[in-house]
């Protein structure tokens, strides 16, 4: 059997894949040639989804030894139920819905799998996580600036005549846009990448331009300064569009290209090339990721960069302008996804809902503090779509929170993660060809549906039945609870924006994916308004007493996240286990040599790699790429040992490349 359905992986791409079954089995994975972004190739991840897929947990579990040892037996789903509801009673009567708290993130992008589960979690007044891991700060930037999160359409970005690819890897986190990049290259453009280490995206472009990690406002200043300065800019548009300029302009002018020079490490005569090249292109696209985010001054960096192409009057082209994400486009019908937020009738329980805007809330990059320090005490956890003994900041506390006896821990997994590990019930998940969803983008403008192409293998549920067992166990009254796949996505697709109009249910399952119904060209602001004030702020990456270099963590070309963890052949092509990328200038003074084992130091913990001598990273600056399963590593400990909870300066969000380390040769003892 052959059949299509869309990629469900945290990535801008959303491809629509083709799915080949035989005997029950998924056997292969292609990329749909049908749709306009995914143009028939999948990427080298998604290709080794069937080897994923051989490794999954099909029956509930319950802990039978110590948490963490992955001592389990097989219970029945009756039985599983029966003792979770009965526990969660009890948190509920003794302690309140806030002593409860989901953690959950993009292990699936669809909306009715990864949001429609809050509904329960809402209706019993649990703690509210906040889901800032990955894009809030960027975001929040966004929104100051811009307002929607639009960008150009990437089908028109050929039309671009320059094209900046900063603090992004988009090889391997945006692949699908690099046919559009190629041809604009072929139509004229110059590609450059800007980014603290050369990567798969450097080698690619015609120019890449090293600068030391968070200080890309800095360089965006230098630039607007020289835009300025020598009349670059599009005063037309501008004097319609722009809000709060003067601050600004006066704010650039103090950046010279050699004071930016002094500390992005950036040559002055490469800052005045770009912003000359810029100026004089004027049909600029400028994709930026959430890599420069991830700092403590972060979303003031992507404020001052997203700014340059509207000082250009880029907006005013088709494909031209910046783009961070496209999911402002998908004006859904929201409302009732998560449950209502004022929910009515009472608790058997707790007595009341509690409304969702007075519910507790937690920061998700701070689980660890809240396990093991939050007032009162979080005494259930639930855990779905996510890994976060891998992925969360400061591991060694959040692993201190797991192995507290008294946290009932309920973990809702496709395959046995280090989270898992350390559950007390471990439920078997549906993969994404088993159940119905809706996905959106946020790297293109195309709208798609999953139907089930096969029965859930074993034992195996979706997260949405779960929790509607769940409530039904706890005697919730919440209709919206209790909703099929199809009547939560009638209900996201009933909305007036005309970006959905004539979108239905009945046109995506017959047809699998719409475009949104945007104009071509689409030009989401030509007229502005675009918000310079209040200038953004040079917040510099700065190392710590005893810590002299700048730990970033990106992605893998063969991982995202820990989701492809326990597939062998990517891990290979990886080099087996994780490196430690580091500069010559900066290896040899501590002694290390290609392919010895170092101790990398924070003042959150330490791990062992292996040392890989490259000029890739400028110098001051060491890379890990990939989240690896701590398995993987040569101490068994994931790279998140070494991360701080520390939030960024907008949105919250996590400052995963802020990480201040030393790294020392292992000395044995005499």
């Amino acid at each position: 059997m052959r059949a299509r359905a869309t990629c469900p992986l945290d990535c801008p791409d959303a491809c629509s894949l083709l799915l080949e079954f035989e005997g029950g089995e998924l056997l292969t994975v292609e990329g749909d040639p049908s749709h306009p972004i995914t143009q028939g190739f999948a990427c080298k991840k998604t290709y080794r989804y069937p080897e994923r897929a051989k490794e999954r947990l099909l029956y509930p579990l319950k802990r039978k030894g110590a948490k963490g040892r992955g001592e389990f037996i097989q219970v029945s789903w009756a039985e599983a139920l029966e003792e979770i509801a009965e526990r969660l009673k009890e948190v509920l009567e003794t302690w309140g819905g806030e002593a409860v708290l989901p953690y959950h993130y993009a292990g699936t992008m669809g909306l009715i799998e990864n949001q429609h589960p809050l509904a329960f979690f809402r209706a019993i007044g649990a703690s509210e996580l906040l889901e800032t891991i990955c894009s809030t700060a960027g975001s929040a930037a966004w929104e100051m600036t811009y307002g929607p999160r639009l960008g150009p359409d990437p089908e028109e970005v050929p039309n671009a005549r320059y094209i900046l690819l900063w603090g992004i890897n988009s090889l391997a986190t945006n692949s699908h846009l690099t046919s559009f990049l190629k041809e604009a290259r072929k139509n004229g453009a110059k590609v450059v990448h800007i980014d603290p280490y050369q990567n798969a995206t450097s080698r690619f472009s015609d120019q890449h331009v090293r600068l030391r990690p968070g200080t890309d406002a800095a360089l965006a200043y230098a630039l607007a300064h020289v835009l300025f300065q020598e009349d670059l800019v599009d005063w037309a548009y501008l004097e319609r569009a722009a809000v709060g300029l003067e601050a600004f302009q006066e704010e650039a002018r103090a950046w010279t290209p050699q004071r930016a020079s002094a500390l992005t490490g950036v040559p002055e005569e490469t800052i005045l090339g770009l912003a000359r090249e810029m100026g004089e292109a004027k049909r600029v696209f400028l994709r930026v990721g959430y890599g420069m985010t991830r700092h403590p001054g972060g979303g003031n960096s992507l404020r001052a960069v997203i700014l340059l192409p509207a000082l250009l009057g880029a907006w005013r082209y088709p494909g031209c302008g910046a783009m961070l994400s496209t999911s402002g486009a998908f004006f859904l019908n929201r409302r009732l996804l998560g449950g209502r937020h004022l929910l009515e009738g009472r608790h058997p329980h707790q007595g009341y809902f509690r409304p969702n805007p007075k519910a507790r809330p937690i920061n998700m990059n701070q689980l660890g503090t809240a396990l093991t320090e939050a007032t009162p005490p979080i005494r259930a956890l639930f855990v779905f779509n996510s890994n976060p003994l891998v992925v969360a900041p400061n591991t060694g506390k959040v692993k201190e929170g797991f192995l507290r006896e008294d946290l009932f821990t309920v973990v809702l997994e496709q395959v046995m993660t280090e989270t898992a590990l350390y559950a007390d019930f471990v439920l078997p998940a549906t993969l994404f060809f088993e159940h119905p969803d809706l996905y959106t983008s946020y790297g293109h403008y195309y709208l798609s549906w999953n139907e089930p192409l096969l029965p859930p293998k074993g034992e195996a549920r979706s997260n949405t039945w779960v929790f509607r067992e769940l409530a039904r166990r706890l005697d919730l009254e919440e209709p919206t609870l209790y909703w099929t796949a199809e009547e939560m996505a009638r209900s996201l697709l009933d909305s007036s924006h005309p970006y959905l109009e004539g979108i239905t249910l009945e046109r995506l399952k017959q047809e699998g994916f719409l475009r949104l119904n945007l104009p071509r060209p689409f030009l989401p602001f030509s007229e502005g308004p675009v918000r310079f004030a209040p200038p953004p702020q040079v917040i510099p990456t700065e190392p710590e007493p005893g810590y002299p270099l700048i730990l970033l963590t990106p992605p893998a070309k063969s991982f995202l996240n820990t989701t492809y963890g326990p597939v062998r052949r990517l891990k290979e092509a990886e080099g087996g286990e994780p490196r430690l990328l580091i500069h010559p200038l900066d290896a040899e003074p501590r002694g290390l040599t290609e392919g010895v084992y170092a101790v990398i130091r924070s003042r959150f913990g330490q791990v062992v790699r292996k040392v890989h001598l490259t000029e890739a990273p400028i110098p001051g600056t060491v890379v890990l790429e990939g989240t690896w399963w701590e398995k993987d590593a040569p101490d068994g400990k994931g790279i998140n040992h070494l991360t701080s909870e520390a939030l960024t300066d907008l949105g919250g969000g996590s400052t995963f490349h802020a990480t201040a380390v030393e790294v020392e040769p292992i000395r044995f003892a005499q």
